[in-house]
């Protein structure tokens, strides 16, 4: 399998609820994305290669939706400051509401680990600790540590691979910011 179809087979659905978000039509979304892909394929020489081409498809597929809003005018301007996508506005309350609804689904992934793997999941991710810290705080080997976290993250992965494309543009631009 190409590098490219893998791109593809990873991030399409992740990729299409994401701009599901934006034009709330399926089909529209899916040709959003799809014309994205084949503009990264069309382009796939001249881009910028320290740039990842999950970000370029992110960033691609986003200005095609707010363009389509636009070009299509179905939604009138209050609509479209109600759901945070005013063109000329900010973007930061519907920024806001996709931040809440993914910090909703990453508590359900987590609250759905087994006990000892979330236990180990939360004082890693969430409080910081290494993994000795962790082995020594809760009476059991490293190596039990470090099959619990690799547990929890494919359960995690697993959990939110509906959202995995949404993660990965909210840390691309958290990490600019």
């Amino acid at each position: 399998m190409s590098s490219y179809e893998e791109l593809f087979r990873k991030n399409f659905k992740g990729l299409s609820f994401f701009a599901l978000e934006y034009v709330k039509d399926h089909d529209i979304a899916r040709e959003i994305v799809q014309d994205a892909f084949v503009s990264l394929w069309e382009k796939r020489d001249s881009i910028d290669t320290g740039r990842s081409p999950r970000a370029y498809l992110s960033s691609t597929v986003k200005n095609r939706c707010l363009n389509y809003l636009r070009d299509n005018r179905k939604f009138d301007r209050s609509l479209l400051e109600l759901e945070g996508l005013d063109l000329q506005g900010s973007h930061e309350e519907h920024d806001h509401l996709v931040t809440e609804e993914l910090k909703v689904r990453i508590d359900e992934a987590t609250a759905s680990l087994p006990e000892k793997c979330r236990q180990v999941f939360v004082k890693n991710r969430i409080e910081h600790k290494k993994y000795q810290e962790i082995a020594d705080e809760m009476g059991i080997s490293l190596k039990t540590v470090e099959a619990q976290m690799s547990k929890a993250l494919r359960i995690m992965r697993e959990k939110l691979s509906d959202y995995l494309a949404l993660l990965m543009l909210m840390i691309e631009f958290f990490s600019r910011h």
